[in-house]
């Protein structure tokens, strides 16, 4: 007989929880940052660079999820170098993160007229003034819908984390199911869990979207 109630099962659910959304928080910051640099790098006049960039991008978005966190975790012990499960997943779902914000935001900017660019030019100012005060800026209007959309992906992505043995939502889920033998009642609330944690950022990106109307406006 189980010797867990109710309450044990969602508390325990709950604690996991957390390591679900520090896990999220960590991804999308380091892909932020990581995915600001790619995409500073696609938009320059250095081939080198735009080639390099996406390169980087056609791997982490050409290639599953679960097999980048098996190499982080495993690749990287075979090469003598000791990472947590913890780590290898924060370093995959940065770089999974990274590529895939870096496409949203280079097609944010490169959605913009290219008037924006010659207006600039005949204003005086160089690259890095042009990028500041007049495409960044309205770039920014853009990409914040489908930025914060993506952070969804990023939520149901640290599911697959649990491969690695990271305890998370879906693995603590598991254990759970293997100490009660009750999935339908765990894993039931391991998705709502999921639909609580993802829905308001859903809505957050529908309400924006409709707020800034950034298509219909340019239309």
């Amino acid at each position: 007989m189980s010797q867990f109630t109710d309450w044990d099962i969602l508390r325990n659910l709950l604690l996991a929880a957390r390591w679900t959304v520090l896990l999220s928080l960590i991804a999308f910051a380091g892909g932020s940052i990581v995915g600001l640099l790619l995409t500073f790098m696609r938009i320059s006049r250095r081939r080198s660079l735009i080639w390099v960039t996406r390169i980087y991008i056609e791997i982490f978005q050409g290639t599953p999820l679960l097999m980048q966190l098996f190499i982080a975790f495993f690749g990287l012990g075979l090469l003598g170098i000791d990472v947590s499960a913890w780590t290898a997943a924060a370093l995959a779902l940065t770089l999974f993160s990274s590529a895939f914000l870096s496409d949203i935001w280079r097609g944010c900017v490169e959605s913009l007229p290219k008037g924006q660019w010659e207006a600039s030019r005949c204003l005086g100012l160089n690259y890095l003034q042009t990028m500041r005060y007049i495409i960044l800026p309205q770039a920014l209007r853009i990409a914040i819908p489908p930025t914060v959309g993506f952070s969804v992906q990023i939520v149901k992505g640290t599911a697959l984390a649990s491969i690695i043995g990271f305890v998370e939502l879906t693995k603590a889920g598991t254990m759970l199911n293997n100490a009660t033998f009750e999935p339908f009642k765990v894993f039931a609330l391991v998705a709502l869990i999921y639909f609580l944690l993802c829905y308001p950022l859903s809505r957050a990106s529908q309400y924006l979207e409709e707020r800034l109307n950034v298509a219909g406006k340019r239309a």
